[in-house]
């Protein structure tokens, strides 16, 4: 069996990983690379896999740097299975469609500052490319094992990372030889609002496992809840705005959960929040045709909440930047690089009065990644832009599992025989170096933090 990481190798980006015996060739994952145009679009147009000869493929869940190239995939010869939950392969549609507008402002964007004498740019796909992926999609209800071939079954378990997120479990013979991989995906955290916890699993020849936030502990949800109360009271003593990058899928949710909940707790000033996400709205009836998948009784997410706003089109956008009274706003990207928040954070960071709340993981090269460590002047929609406001990381929102969630996950692992080897994935080095050595001693071997294309015996 090989093993080869043709993607988040070093880095929280483009999860795509090539499992190979001498009858089968899987690919975990067909996610795009995320940060800085030119680079990524560069990484994202080229294929180390050979898409026509692949088996098939697992997607763990429906985020970009999961999903994002399947489109490509197919397009370049891919015809067989693309296995997933029933929650992920509607996630992962409304995700892609979104994907495509965002691919044609890209390359818009790159032909604008290349100049007319440059070769021409073109989206990575179409709609239509996404349409015949989405004919490829194999849904495998969680918890049960599925037999997909002579030599493969698998079984999903909930990943608790975002809706129909899924740990991967197979069973592969290599030559007569059972073999037992597991495949995290993104872990979720415990004891989060809407989703259940992961689903912990027993010991396995081979894991491949991220490692995002593997090196930290993230705050209690309390304390989390207790600052953003803060900032939100500050808010509006100062008569300032909040503004609330946040990924449309699962984070954007979270959220508005949290919301509810403090307010129901009396801790909300009298101050509107605004939902800016079209894509988030289009997110809410996929939560509401898959209630199995997440615990919360309250299917609405956006109903009946006290000063709770939809923005529905591009002018309600921009006028809430002519408004004068303090108000919050959750808008898509959670990393800042596309979509409307860069029009509020134009608006928004010259006023020491107004508040940033990063929520999520900010990669490499992205304005959010800038904004968080400190910049003075960021460039924002081509206008350089000074930074007055307070710029807050609430870390503890994120979707990903700290080193404590990390540990609890592996005790059944060890408990039941450990790991033969295993492969750390989905961390820069720092995190994923602090994960190796976490769990060293419950290997057979010592841990692999793989680089990018090499190819791994196992």
């Amino acid at each position: 069996m090989k093993f080869t990481c043709l993607g988040a190798a070093g880095e929280v980006t483009g999860s795509q990983h090539l499992i190979e015996t001498d009858s089968l060739r899987l690919l975990l994952d067909c996610g795009l690379f995320q940060g800085e145009r030119a680079e990524t679009y560069a990484k994202n147009a080229h294929f180390f896999c050979d898409p026509p000869k692949l088996d098939g493929v697992i997607l763990s869940h429906g985020h970009i740097d999961h999903c994002g190239n399947l489109p490509r995939l197919v397009k370049h010869g891919y015809a067989g299975p693309i296995f997933c939950t029933p929650a992920t392969a509607d996630v992962a549609e409304v995700m892609l469609l979104d994907s495509v507008h965002i691919q044609q402002e890209d390359a818009a964007y790159l032909a604008d500052r290349l100049g007319p004498g440059a070769p021409p740019i073109e989206p990575l796909y179409t709609e239509a490319d996404v349409r015949a992926a989405c004919e490829q999609f194999e849904t495998l209800e969680p918890g049960e094992w599925h037999r997909v071939g002579k030599p493969l079954r698998i079984r999903f378990q909930h990943a608790g990372h975002i809706l129909g997120a899924a740990i991967t479990e197979l069973e592969i013979d290599d030559d007569r030889e059972l073999r037992r991989l597991v495949f995290t995906g993104d872990l979720g955290r415990c004891d989060m609002p809407l989703l259940p916890d992961p689903t912990q699993v027993d010991a396995c020849d081979v894991l491949i496992i991220e490692s995002t936030y593997a090196n930290a502990v993230h705050p209690s949800l309390s304390v989390l809840k207790d600052r953003l109360a803060h900032i939100l009271n500050r808010a509006a003593e100062q008569n300032g705005r909040v503004i609330i990058p946040a990924f449309s899928l699962g984070r954007t949710q979270t959220l508005i959960a949290i919301w509810r909940e403090l307010d129901e707790s009396g801790q909300l000033p009298d101050i509107p929040l605004f939902i800016d996400s079209p894509l988030a709205h289009r997110l809410e009836t996929v939560y509401e045709r898959h209630p199995d998948a997440w615990k919360s009784t309250k299917v609405a997410l956006f109903s009946d909440l006290p000063n709770v706003h939809t923005v529905r089109t591009q002018l309600d956008s921009i006028t809430l930047n002519s408004r004068q009274d303090a108000f919050a706003v959750v808008a898509a990207s959670g990393m800042c690089e596309h979509g409307r928040i860069r029009h509020h954070l134009r608006h928004a960071l010259p006023n020491e009065n107004n508040t940033v709340i990063l929520i999520g993981y900010q990669a490499r090269n992205t304005l959010g990644r800038t904004l968080q460590e400190g910049a003075r002047t960021v460039s924002v929609l081509d206008y350089e832009t000074p930074v007055r406001a307070t710029v807050e990381t609430l870390s503890g929102l994120s979707a990903h599992a700290d080193a404590e969630d990390t540990r609890w996950w592996f005790r059944k692992l060890t408990d039941t025989g450990g790991v033969g080897q295993a492969f750390v994935v989905h961390g820069e080095p720092h995190a994923a170096n602090a994960l190796a050595e976490q769990i060293r001693d419950d290997c057979n071997e010592d841990p692999i933090i793989p680089e990018w294309r090499r190819a791994y015996t196992i």
